[in-house]
């Protein structure tokens, strides 16, 4: 038997996918075979993070936090991201806002595990006020997460541009990004 409550929080992920899906798919009848090729994925606004290499995901990255309400290049959000192995398993971690497509946020991953230190995919960024604990951070490079902009837990920190353009700098010299 079904509870009101499970009743009320299906119809909130309904509404939910209707409001964050573009207009041209609404009311569409699903289709047995993807509509796109496989090497384009659906866009994270249809309600899942994804991840993708940062040298295919390559564009130009623009310090410009604004503190309006919405995610801007070089602020820290939080976010579910999928583990790398994408078997849909994942968690809330801070990403730093590079960009922005569409509805959608482009980001990187933060870490705070000191082994970070000595990978070249990572970039050292500091302590700051998306981490409660103080401890210094470590942005990953290689892999760039798209997720909708009504995805994102909350809003973490600014971080200051000299902090973001280390981090742009390396994508810039490493990554193709402009």
């Amino acid at each position: 038997m079904a509870t009101w409550g499970g009743l009320l929080r299906q119809a909130a992920e309904v509404g939910l996918k209707l409001l964050t899906q573009p207009k041209q798919e609404r009311g569409r009848v699903p289709q047995d075979r993807p509509t796109r090729p496989r090497s384009s994925p659906p866009p994270a606004s249809a309600g899942r993070a994804r991840t993708a290499p940062a040298g295919d995901r390559a564009r130009r990255v623009d310090y410009a936090p604004d503190l309006d309400g919405a995610a801007d290049p070089g602020e820290i959000v939080w976010a579910w991201v999928p583990f790398e192995e994408d078997d849909g398993r994942g968690k809330d971690r801070p990403v730093l806002v590079v960009g922005r497509e569409g509805r959608d946020l482009v980001g990187l991953m933060l870490s705070s595990q000191s082994e970070r230190a000595d990978d070249r995919n990572w970039v050292g960024i500091g302590p700051g006020a998306w981490d409660a604990q103080g401890r210094p951070s470590y942005v990953r490079l290689d892999r760039v997460i798209e997720v909708g902009e009504h995805e994102i837990r909350r809003e973490g920190a600014v971080l200051d541009e000299d902090r973001f353009e280390r981090v742009a700098g390396a994508l810039r010299s490493g990554y193709g990004w402009s």
